[in-house]
């Protein structure tokens, strides 16, 4: 039977760390583009924990998954303001969004979601899924409703852009560090 307080409970626990992030992404981008974007990225996490189950541990360890840090550093000193004669070549706010997402969350999603919902049949992992939607979306549309507050968009105004660069630089190290990438590859030079 699927307990829908503990996807709840799952589902903030594991995106937590993600909020922050998402009310910068709000402030800069429309809110459509980051609904899809974080739409995209939790059904293909959430359905990765579903379809990996065991096997994912077996054929890709959590350190390697440590190497999506390089996504958010490469967006962060990436610089999109080139002069104004030169073709301009922008990534798409839904892709920023979910490269983004997949880069901070990737870990946590597969390794918390995939207890959670192995033991799903698949027609309740299809009602966990569409719940887990449902609650992205309306995580979305409560933190833009934050973002409004004036202290809060007077911040975020003045300084989203530097915070995103930070964040994404912060977001890869702490992936890195947090998959076990860092130590996996201490320990290998050690072996060298």
């Amino acid at each position: 039977m699927m307990n829908f307080w503990l996807i709840f409970i799952t589902f903030i626990a594991v995106n937590l760390d993600f909020f922050f992030i998402l009310l910068c992404l709000i402030n800069q981008y429309p809110l459509r583009d980051v609904i899809i974007g974080y739409v995209i990225g939790v059904a293909i996490l959430v359905t990765a924990s579903f379809a990996a189950g065991k096997a994912l541990a077996l054929f890709l360890p959590e350190w390697l998954l440590g190497f999506l840090g390089i996504l958010p550093i490469y967006m962060a000193l990436h610089d999109n303001d080139e002069e104004a004669g030169e073709n301009k070549t922008t990534h798409s706010p839904v892709w920023i969004v979910l490269v983004t997402y997949l880069a901070v969350c990737s870990g946590c999603n597969l390794s918390i979601f995939l207890p959670v919902l192995t033991g799903l049949p698949l027609s309740q992992f299809g009602l966990a899924l569409a719940f887990i939607l449902v609650l992205t979306v309306l995580v979305v549309i409560l933190i833009k409703q934050i973002g409004r507050i004036p202290v809060i968009t007077h911040f975020m105004n003045k300084y989203s852009e530097l915070m995103m660069k930070v964040v994404y630089i912060g977001v890869g190290i702490y992936v890195f560090f947090d998959s076990g990438l860092i130590s996996h590859l201490v320990r290998l030079a050690g072996l060298i």
